[in-house]
């Protein structure tokens, strides 16, 4: 039987989003009832000469990046913003919990619909991260997805990888960041749930 829990491991900021964003989209348009929350990011190259960034090319390496990070509902398209802005020459982490604490409402109201067969298809959690490995977040939304039998994907950065198979124990699955495999994913679930069925 398909896991109805899924991570897309990736290994860097900005890998996943695109990948989500093309998914959900994709189902959207077959009709599919998609809730949860998609994450868009932007980068800025500012002139920090005493920080160097890995990767960048040849001539930026006196540069430092900074991102701003927002939380969208896929459902209505509400932005909640979860970076803070900490100054061009800071180098500590820019993720608000304020900003993710008060997005995480967006996965609460999908779970309790006001008739129960107006929940989600499919829950997108659009990361577990720093703030989830701490047991804050969004982790106890992706718990009540699972208990509600709610199929739920996320994006965890391999950073994470063995924090997130410690808290899925044997009910996660592992997906690159590729959209035919989210769709692989997705139909394996979808004919399982059709195997199930009285």
């Amino acid at each position: 039987m398909a896991i109805p829990l899924a991570a897309l491991v990736h290994d860097g900021h900005g890998i996943a989003e695109p990948v989500l964003q093309a998914f959900v989209a994709q189902l959207k348009a077959q009709g599919v009832r998609v809730r949860g929350l998609l994450q868009r990011s932007e980068v800025e190259i500012t002139s920090a000469p005493q920080f160097a960034v890995p990767g960048l090319q040849d001539g930026e390496a006196g540069s430092h990046c900074q991102r701003t990070m927002e939380l969208i509902d896929i459902d209505n398209g509400d932005c909640y913003r979860i970076s803070q802005d900490l100054g061009k020459g800071s180098s500590a982490c820019c993720l608000d919990s304020a900003g993710v604490a008060a997005a995480s409402v967006v996965l609460r109201r999908a779970l309790q619909p006001a008739q129960q067969q107006d929940l989600p298809q499919l829950l997108v959690a659009n990361r577990f991260g720093k703030l989830e490995v701490e047991g804050t977040g969004l982790r106890q939304e992706m718990a009540a997805a699972v208990e509600a039998g709610v199929p739920l994907i996320t994006a965890v950065d391999q950073r994470f990888l063995a924090e997130w198979q410690s808290f899925t124990g044997d009910w996660g699955v592992q997906l690159q960041a590729d959209v035919g495999q989210l769709h692989s994913w997705w139909q394996a679930c979808q004919a399982a749930h059709v195997e199930l069925a009285p």
